[in-house]
This record gives structure tokens, C-alpha cells and sequence, in this order.
């Protein structure tokens, strides 16, 4: 079953709060696999959602990266990428006809799903952070996530 999530859908998934684990830092640093260095961490959602956060990194170039922010729909094995910060290089929007050259953060969106795309192949250009350290804290800011009582989101790049 292909899942199709409409851009309000996707708005609500992304502003729902996700209250991390207390050993979320630990939890999400990148640890060798074929051919790059990853992450995961699952997180629950206030109101029931079932998330994953994804990092992955280049062994070879430090700037060719993703951080995404996957939703589990129930009785599914899939996952459905909501946003994808990724790394400096260049992105072509089909649709759009136009072509980023950069850091960029890749939004899932209806227009795509409906032709047959990837669900997050539009990106935009993102100048709100400059290395994979800046791309997770962004993720962790902008997709509601909330650090576990007692502690803060990290604000130094090396914190993570």
C-alpha cells in the first residue's frame, strides 16, 4: 500500500511535539556502516505518531549528508520522509524547473506524491545551517522536537 499524505497532513506531522529520550545524544551519534556513518533514533509523537530520525554521512566528504525526519504510518512497514536536510550540492526541482546549488531541506509535498514522485523530491534552499551538526539541530528545532525534562537541545555543533 503506497501512502499518500496531503501537505495539511504533513504540516500536522511535522508540528506535532516529539519529546526526545533522555539518551537521545547518545542514541544519535553516527557510527560506521556500508560506506557512511548513520543514526537512528524512533520517536512518539504527543498524539500518537510514530517517528524516525535518520542521519547519515558521507565517510568520504563531510558536507554530502542527510538528516530526515520519517513518519511510520500504523500497520505499515514503511516509512515516509517529511523533511530531509541535506548536505551542499545541487538539487533539481522537476517540476519547478529550477535548480539548488547548496545546502538544501527537501519538503514533502502533495504535487510530488501525485505524479508518481518521491513524496520529499521538492527542496528549497537553506542557508540555517552550514554542516551536519547545524542540519540536526535544525531538524530538532524546526520539527518540534522537545529535549527530555531536565535538560535543553544542544546549542554547540560538537554537542552531538
Amino acid at each position: 500500500m503506497l501512502i499518500f499524505l496531503t501537505d495539511t497532513e504533513v504540516a500536522r506531522l511535522v508540528g506535532e511535539r516529539k519529546i526526545l529520550p533522555p539518551d537521545y545524544m547518545e542514541r544519535l551519534q553516527v557510527r560506521p556502516k556500508r560506506g557512511h556513518f548513520g543514526a537512528e533514533l524512533d520517536v512518539a509523537g504527543d498524539t500518537g505518531g510514530d517517528f524516525r530520525v535518520i542521519l547519515r554521512q558521507s565517510r568520504e566528504n563531510h558536507l554530502d549528508f542527510s538528516v530526515i525526519l520519517a513518519y511510520r504510518p500504523p500497520n505499515t512497514n514503511q516509512t515516509f520522509r517529511l523533511r530531509r536536510y541535506n548536505g551542499k550540492h545541487r538539487h533539481p526541482n522537476r517540476l519547478e524547473g529550477n535548480t539548488i546549488d547548496g545546502f538544501h531541506m527537501h519538503i514533502a509535498t502533495e504535487r510530488y506524491q501525485q505524479l508518481g514522485m518521491r513524496e520529499d523530491a521538492f527542496a528549497e534552499a537553506c542557508d540555517r545551517y552550514q554542516d551536519f551538526h547545524g542540519a540536526i539541530e535544525c531538524l530538532l528545532k524546526e520539527c518540534a522536537f522537545e529535549a527530555p525534562p531536565g535538560t535543553q537541545l544542544p546549542l554547540l555543533e560538537g554537542e552531538l
